[in-house]
Formats: structure tokens, sequence, C-alpha cells
């Protein structure tokens, strides 16, 4: 396993945990504006619909005491003219008094009776003619040449005419712009600062937690004395690494009680075995008759076989384990195979087999030595014991970038059917062989050791296929998937 610490910042964790909390926090408070906005727009109408209400009443009530003389324009003008002046807070245009706020007086005809304002009326008559509005509820009123709507309020007249006051929009649309101009300004910022804050913090900790796990990365079987680094903070990174150095203390223990065992184990079994060898040895070398001597010869084999028994089975539990103890070398496994087949060609010419060895050239590995010559042992001694005489094994070596792979494949009778997905467990052999049922979980342990993978199958064609996928770089940690074993395909 190997941490991507080259990644760039916007694939890494930090910026996806930033970006979704700051999108979150972005959505919250955009919705809190768009409540505030809502509020302030309906309180400034609700202001505008009073004060409206409120001086549409007066100028009524004056139009209403006013005798209706040559004066009533003269007084009822000025009342209105006075009445838009006490708008508070008003944008005035061209030097302009009446610009946002007009009067109108329409008789019980329709015309335009009296008028105070921009224009001359007209246009907001035939505005409020086509809105047929009711008279006693404030609403908005758009008058063709103005850019804004006006926000009009009514009264009917005893004589049937109706007074109407307008208030224009623009200044309410101009303070509600403002706001969201503000706030939009106002929000950018937070959420950019708001981004930087929890980005921060978000990497700080999670370079943290990737210290943690390259530190992880780099124990690997061959070394179980270091340990991931700790902070004195006490929080649950910490409390992390601290869990993971007491899990690494008591993997480190029994990997050392593990070892002990099995060399124990080991010594107390080969010294009897060693010794029983070298007396058969002693008596072999008298002066003995030849029906004499063959079974002390049969003995000493059995001897030698029950011993390599022993080795291997102690390996593959070790390997089983992940507590074996490489020693890695830079090995050229093309030179190893035709070493290796240099040696078994006798075995194969007595048994009437012809071997195809087809590569890419020099492939260089780092592995144990030892165990992958044990392993290429194995591979070649299986179809040496197994396969009948006038069958062809043709082997193939290749590489990839970070891969070597070596396929042993055969026109034999192919895997027993009975053997099934427990190819590459330890005992678990066919009905018909003679073997201890050791070869293959010994290679696919020495593999997965060094973080390969080994795959068996049973071609269509007939035969027996076994593949073997190498990484060409050491891996510290073991993390190769369990071997795939299918029969019969």
């Amino acid at each position: 396993m190997s941490s991507k610490t080259a990644n760039p910042i916007m694939h890494s964790a930090a910026w996806r945990i930033s970006l979704w909390a700051t999108l979150a926090f972005a959505i919250g408070t955009m919705l809190v504006f768009a409540m505030v906005h809502r509020f302030v727009a309906n309180d400034i109408q609700r202001r505008s619909d009073a004060w409206l209400t409120g001086e549409v009443a007066v100028l009524g009530d004056v139009a209403g005491r006013t005798p209706k003389d040559r004066l009533y324009g003269r007084v009822v003008r000025e009342v209105a003219e006075l009445a838009s002046r006490e708008v508070p807070n008003k944008l005035r245009s061209n030097g302009n008094e009446n610009d946002s706020v007009f009067f109108l007086q329409a008789g019980d005809d329709g015309n335009l009776k009296l008028w105070v304002g921009v224009g001359d009326g007209t246009q907001h008559l035939a505005a409020i003619r086509a809105l047929k509005a009711v008279s006693d509820v404030p609403y908005d009123l758009n008058v063709k040449g103005f850019k804004h709507p006006f926000r009009v309020a009514s009264v009917r007249m005893e004589d049937g005419s109706h007074i109407y006051l307008g208030l224009s929009e623009r200044d309410e649309l101009r303070v509600l712009r403002n706001l969201r101009f503000r706030f939009l300004c106002l929000w950018l910022l937070i959420v950019l600062f708001g981004f930087a804050i929890v980005f921060y913090a978000t990497r700080r900790m999670l370079n943290y937690v990737r210290e943690i796990t390259e530190a992880a990365s780099r124990i690997g079987q061959s070394d179980l004395s270091s340990r991931v680094p700790t902070n004195k903070r006490n929080d649950e990174v910490g409390h992390l690494a601290l869990t993971l150095n007491h899990m690494l203390d008591r993997i480190e223990s029994s990997m050392h009680q593990l070892h002990t065992i099995t060399e124990s184990l080991a010594h107390d079994l080969r010294s009897p075995l060693t010794a029983i060898r070298g007396k058969l040895e002693i008596v072999l070398s008298s002066d003995l008759k030849v029906e004499q001597s063959e079974p002390i010869v049969s003995a000493i084999d059995e001897l030698d076989r029950l011993t390599e028994f022993l080795n291997t089975s102690l390996d593959v539990a070790e390997a089983r384990a992940d507590a074996l103890r490489l020693s890695r070398t830079e090995v050229d496994l093309d030179e190893l195979l035709r070493v290796m087949l240099d040696l078994y060609e006798p075995c194969m010419s007595e048994k009437g087999l012809r071997v195809d060895l087809r590569s890419a050239g020099p492939v260089t590995v780092l592995a144990d030595a030892a165990l992958l010559h044990r392993v290429i042992a194995n591979l070649l001694d299986n179809e040496c014991n197994h396969l009948p005489a006038a069958c062809t094994v043709s082997i193939r070596l290749g590489a990839s970038e970070n891969t070597v792979i070596l396929t042993v494949e055969d026109d034999g009778p192919g895997f027993a059917s009975e053997v099934g997905l427990q190819m590459f467990e330890q005992r678990v052999k066919g009905r018909d062989s003679k073997g201890r049922g050791l070869g293959l979980a010994f290679v696919e342990a020495v593999v997965r050791a060094h973080g390969g993978s080994v795959t068996a199958s049973n071609p269509p064609q007939g035969g027996a296929l076994l593949t073997i996928n190498w990484p060409r770089a050491a891996e510290e940690t073991v993390d190769a998937p369990h071997s795939l074993t299918l029969v019969n395909r």
C-alpha cells in the first residue's frame, strides 16, 4: 500500500470537505438573506402604504372642505405639494420637487380634473383606468414612460370624483438593490474567508493523518520496530496514532513469539531427525548386504522428505501469518528460470516432457532469492511429478511497468476437480496425487508475502494454467488479494 501524496490539491479530501462545508454555509446564509430581504421589502412597503393611506385621506378631507371656486385648484395643489415634501429620504431628479409623488383628481366622468406631478397626468390617468383597482387598497401602478412603478392609494369623494396619490417605488427599489449588493460583497468575502479557514484546518489535520499513513505503509514484516508519529493533542487523530502504535506493539510481540516458537519447533524436530539420519548413515557405511542396505537407504530418503516437509510447513505458516522474514535482493527471473530448467532437464527428458520457454528477456525483481528459487522448484516439481509422458510445458515470462507475469501452462489432465477453491490450502491435494499438498500452498504464500498474487485454472482447451503476478518493486505491506482458483471453466 502506498499513500497518494502526489495528488493535486483539488483532488484532496481537504478540498472536498472544505468545498462541501462552504457550500452548505453559502446556501444557508443565502436562505437567511432571502428571508431578511423579504422582511425588509415588506416593512418598507408597509410604511409606504401607511403614509399613502394617511396622506390621501388628508387630501380627500381638504378637497371635501374646500369650496369649489376658482381657488379650489390652487389650495388643493398647494396641500398636495406640501404632502410631497414630507416624503423622507427621497432622491430628486432634475431639481423637480414632485418627481417621486403625484396627485391626481379625476371627475365623476373620468376626466382629469386636477394634477400635481411630473408631466400632464394623462399617462397616469390612462394607467389607472386600465387597471381598475379597488379604491381603498394601495396597489402598484405601471405608467408608460416611467422606469419604476408607483404605489397608489385612492379615495372617493362625495361628488363622485376620485383622488389618487402615487408614490414612486424608485427609492424602495434603490434601498433593496443597495442591500443586495452589499450583502453579496459581504457574502462573497465571508464565504471565501470561511473556505480558507476550513481548508487550512482540514488540510493541517489530514496532513497529520497522511504522515501516519506514510509511516504505517513503511512498516512491513521486515521492520516492525517503527511507529507512527504522535502529537500532544488529545483529539481523535492523536488517539488514532496511539491506538495504531499499541496495535503495532502487540503485532511485534506476536511476531517475535511466532518466530521463537517456529525456531524452537524446527530445532526440536530437526535435531532428532538429524541424529537418526546420522546413525543410519553410519550403519550404511559398514559392510552390509544389498538386501540389508535398501531399507536403510529408503529410511534416509523418508527422513529427508520429512525434513523438507517440516521446513516447508513452517515457511507456509509464517507466510500465512505475514511473518515470513524476507531478505530482498535484485534477482534476474529470466536467468533463474533458465538455470532451473537446466537442472530439471534430466527429469523432464526421462518422463518424455517437452518444455517451451518464451521470455521477454532479462527481468529484474526485488525478492528473496532463496524463496524465489524454491517457488520455481515447486512449480517444476509439480510438472515432473503429475504430468503423464509426452506432454508439453509452456512457460511464459513477461513484464509491464510495475508487474512481472509468469505463466506455467501444460496440456495434461489439469487440476483435480475435487480440489476446487482450496487448491492453495495446506495438505489439500487430488486423490491421485502422491505429494503432501504443500507445493502450491508454499508458492501462494511466498508470492503473497512479496505483494503478488497467484491464480490457477483449467482452461477450456484442457490442461492446467497457473499465473503469477509479481511486483517489480518492494511492497512493504502485504495487501494482495487472495488467490482465486477456477476449476474446469
